[in-house]
């Protein structure tokens, strides 16, 4: 709806509107252009203000939407294998994260994401 979608609902039912009205009230193919055209622009108008007015209004957290990564910093894990030169592999539910960390770390060790470039987590040891 966000994109020719929601314009083409809504000059469908600018169509029904002027479909009502021609119905009730004859009027020529001109006026009937007009009053279409007219109807179809305000549809659009108001679909864009309400639509940036959601926008606007969107929870911080519904920006990550889609965006794993960054819905997992902060979180903590345990690594389940040991970091190696400061690099290797996390598991985060059902998959496996390549991390990185400023120091090697052993298996059982309880990390956080602290940020993320690319798919790589960045991660540092936490106290448990």
């Amino acid at each position: 709806m966000l994109g020719g979608n929601g314009y083409l609902l809504w000059s469908g039912v600018a169509a029904v509107i002027t479909g009502l009205v021609v119905w009730l009230v004859p009027l020529g193919w001109e006026w009937q252009g007009v009053m279409f055209a007219i109807l179809t622009l305000l549809a659009a108008w108001l679909w864009w203000k309400w639509l940036s007015r959601r926008v606007r209004e969107q929870k911080h957290s519904d920006s990550h939407l889609n965006q794993r990564g960054q819905q997992l910093i902060g979180r903590r894990f345990v690594l389940e294998s040991p970091l190696v030169n400061g690099r290797g592999h996390m598991r985060v539910g059902d998959s496996s994260w390549p991390v990185s960390a400023s120091e090697d770390l052993g298996a059982g060790t309880h990390v956080e994401v602290i940020a993320i470039e690319g798919i790589t987590l960045h991660i540092r040891a936490v106290s448990s």
